[in-house]
């Protein structure tokens, strides 16, 4: 393999020499498949969690930017090794484990949470040679481990034997089971187009980015994403004047940090799956010949989705847990069940006469609920509106009546 080769497509090619190196060494060769994809599982793994100490470090600086501050500026060139120098000072913290707690979801707790991230992972196509395993379930898997996210956030919330972090993990997980009901009717419908659950087949079936055929369905996956994850103005599980940390409360040490990772870590991954679906994953430009330009393609794409979401973080109040809730109950939910339906049934009717009719019936309808969705929105803000009460005379006090005639008298 010359050098042409390698930096066509540099992850395969060194696939290909580590096989031929454990051929030479006489291994079998399904143990040679195993090692080879347990070192494959492995460096995935790492570099998703190295890549966590850039978008800590360019969170805290977007987030500074805009509230006029300057964010980390000290170790380092613009700062950009304070997240390394803050996991070293996480590793050597001392772990305090308070009195009273369950040891077995305490200490399970944080590596759930990092392991249910870690594992949407496996089912991305970084390139179209390139991805970890091409489920033909991948969506059903998708599902099933955004659902362990919330047994670890229980986990953390029921073993730490604190009220606060309780409450924060009861809300946690009514929030992210609450959110996740509109993400997977949306999700439904890219299965619906593509015809499969695989996301490789999903993103081999954008000819066109199906941000452009389903825009309102993007911006209700986008927005039921930011909820799900607890990030900001959806932050209700670590409202600090109400519940102190959240449910991390009783962490200290390594354990607090993998919270901590699984966090900036879980913001970004939701943008990797956005990406795959919504904007056409890997595809671009040379992508198909050199595949290394498939995986910039799709970091490239996910980095904007996650500056959105940094941006809204920064941009933004928290809600009350009544209004989230009801953004969800009494918005996303009815809304995105009823575009699914629509999308179903018309998708259907107008099949025979091709997939760019298809397309643009499937256009009109989001365009035609967005639109819909935002006067009846507009109407109900307007009704809130509360009246402006005029000042009402208020008793000014003068020099001759500072005193009631009975008081002076007495």
């Amino acid at each position: 393999m010359n050098l042409i080769d390698f930096l066509r497509d540099p992850i395969i090619a060194i696939s290909d020499w580590i096989t031929n190196l454990f051929s030479n060494w006489g291994m079998a060769t399904d143990w040679a498949t195993f090692l080879l994809y347990l070192i494959g599982a492995a460096v995935l793994g790492i570099s998703a969690l190295l890549m966590t100490l850039f978008f800590i470090w360019a969170e805290r600086k977007i987030i500074g930017r805009l509230q006029d501050r300057v964010g980390p500026n000290q170790i380092g060139p613009w700062g950009i090794f304070q997240s390394v120098a803050d996991m070293v000072k996480i590793f050597i913290k001392e772990h305090i484990i308070p009195t009273g707690v369950d040891p077995i979801p305490y200490h399970l707790a944080p590596i759930v949470l990092v392991a249910s991230v870690l594992m949407v992972w496996a089912i991305v196509p970084f390139s179209n040679t390139v991805y970890g395993s091409n489920l033909n379930v991948a969506v059903i898997f998708l599902l099933a481990v955004g659902g362990l996210g919330e047994v670890g956030v229980m986990m953390a919330g029921w073993g730490s034997n604190n009220k606060y972090a309780l409450i924060s993990a009861f809300r946690a997980s009514a929030q992210m089971i609450s959110y996740e009901v509109p993400m997977a009717i949306i999700l439904l419908i890219p299965v619906l187009l593509s015809s499969s659950m695989s996301m490789n087949d999903i993103v081999n079936a954008q000819n066109i980015p199906y941000i452009l055929v389903l825009p309102f369905g993007a911006l209700i996956f986008f927005i039921a994403s930011i909820a799900e994850n607890g990030r900001a103005p959806f932050d209700l599980a670590e409202a600090e004047s109400e519940l102190v940390a959240g449910f991390n409360i009783e962490y200290s040490g390594l354990k607090f940090g993998m919270f901590y990772v699984a966090d900036f870590l879980r913001a970004f991954t939701s943008a990797l799956i956005f990406s795959t679906l919504f904007l056409g994953g890997w595809k671009g430009p040379g992508a198909e010949a050199i595949p290394v330009l498939g995986a910039f393609y799709l970091i490239a794409k996910s980095l904007i989705i996650w500056f959105l979401g940094v941006w809204i973080r920064g941009s933004f109040p928290r809600y009350r847990i009544d209004q989230m809730m009801n953004i969800n109950w009494k918005f996303l939910t009815p809304i995105s069940l009823v575009l699914f339906m629509l999308v179903i049934l018309f998708s259907k009717l107008v099949e025979p006469v091709g997939q760019n009719m298809q397309y643009l019936v499937i256009l009109i309808i989001n365009l035609g609920l967005f639109f819909l969705s935002f006067r009846i929105l507009n109407n109900q803000n307007k009704k809130k509106v509360v009246a402006e009460v005029g000042s009402r005379t208020r008793p000014v006090a003068k020099p001759d009546n500072l005193f009631s005639k009975d008081v002076s008298r007495g």
